[in-house]
């Protein structure tokens, strides 16, 4: 082995070590966000392997082959898991035993056969795909935040392509058996982006956490914590300086004798109530309304593009799902109503805050009219 191989190696093994510290390290500051976990585990895992691999280049050793291999799959396995758990939030177990027993049953039957070239061709080919399945799952993942993935992705795919070239070189020259380590000028090549690839990553890596907890931040102070719906914060951000037409309807709704709900039942009963509430909302109004929990047991629905007949038809279902609703409290159902009013904009509803008016007016009429009703504003 030369000494700028060698020092090639240490470098490897050295950024994958303080990268694998660092992931861990910001998933410890929270612990929420476990795709740092699975991400820390994969770089540590090459770690050993560019170790093994390092001793093996001087020694080709069997079985310190086979574990360098080995070592090699478990990682990128992981590595994967992060990318995979990072986009659906599922641990994706399953895809990371299936990757790790698809190489090793891929790869090292070649090693142990004596096709040490053609066990080095199939596991640079077969990190190469891990690679790019990885850089694929983050891509999927971009809307989230376009600038760090997008980096990710760049260097998981130039990482890929050395890899590649490992593969392409061997078969080039047909060398299926060496008994030795490869040593070439790609084998060169896919080190240095090796380093390359960990310390960018790295610095992504810790710009996308930082994006995340941005995010959920920011999530958390336009959030209703209990419903999960927007809070008043965020509806009148979005709405408070926009001019409102007549095609603009805003639906306020407020649960009849809530008060009465807490008293005989408790507080964990009037959440239950407005969590169910809550999900009559989403269910019938669908993605296309925006939703929002006022405070206590005040909700308002916007609706765009409609017109009187169909934001009443909105409310009434609304209504009439919800009276319908039996809510489990302490062993038992209870049912509930609730009322509402609409409002549309136009010159008589300028702003947001004259259409939200006008809706609470409507909420009010609903409530002289004996509640578990709506009204409109005329």
């Amino acid at each position: 082995m030369t000494p700028d191989y060698h020092t090639l190696l240490l470098a490897i093994g050295l950024s994958g070590f303080c990268l694998s510290v660092t992931l861990f390290a910001s998933w410890m500051s929270a612990r929420v966000e476990r795709f740092l976990l699975s991400w820390s585990i994969g770089i540590g895992c090459i770690v050993p392997a560019v170790a093994a691999y390092s001793v093996y280049f001087e020694n080709p050793d069997l079985l310190l082959g086979c574990f360098a291999f080995l070592m090699h799959f478990v990682g990128f396995a992981f590595i994967y898991g992060a990318a995979y758990r990072f986009r659906t939030g599922r641990s994706g177990r399953r895809r990371m035993v299936f990757i790790f027993a698809a190489s090793s049953v891929i790869v090292l039957p070649w090693l142990v056969a004596g096709y040490d070239g053609i066990g080095f061709i199939a596991l640079n080919l077969v990190v190469a795909v891990c690679l790019v399945e990885t850089a694929r799952e983050y891509w999927r993942s971009r809307d989230e935040a376009l600038i760090p993935l997008t980096g990710i992705v760049v260097f998981y795919l130039l990482t890929a392509v050395s890899f590649t070239l490992c593969a392409a070189v061997l078969i080039q020259d047909g060398q299926w058996v060496m008994g030795r380590a490869p040593d070439n000028w790609a084998e060169n090549l896919n080190l240095v982006m090796a380093i390359i690839g960990i310390t960018g990553i790295g610095a992504m890596s810790l710009a996308l956490n930082q994006w995340r907890v941005a995010g959920s931040h920011q999530r958390a102070a336009l959030t209703d914590a209990l419903t999960g719906l927007l809070n008043r914060r965020a509806l009148f951000e979005r709405y408070g300086g926009e001019p409102v037409n007549e095609h603009r309807a805003a639906v306020a709704f407020d649960l009849d004798n809530f008060k009465s709900v807490n008293d005989l039942y408790g507080h964990a009963a009037g959440d239950a109530v407005l969590k169910v509430f809550a999900d009559v909302l989403r269910d019938t109004c669908g993605t296309g309304a925006c939703i929002a929990r006022l405070g206590g047991e005040e909700f308002v629905v916007v609706l765009d593009r409609t017109l009187p007949d169909r934001a009443h038809r909105t409310a009434e279902h609304v209504r009439a799902s919800f009276a319908a609703k039996l809510i489990p409290v302490g062993g038992r159902s209870i049912t509930c109503t609730v009322s509402a009013g609409i409002a549309f904009g136009g010159s008589h509803c300028p702003s947001f805050d004259a259409l939200f008016s006008s809706a609470d007016k409507a909420l009010y009429e609903s409530k002289r009219n004996g509640r578990n009703c709506v009204s409109l504003v005329a």
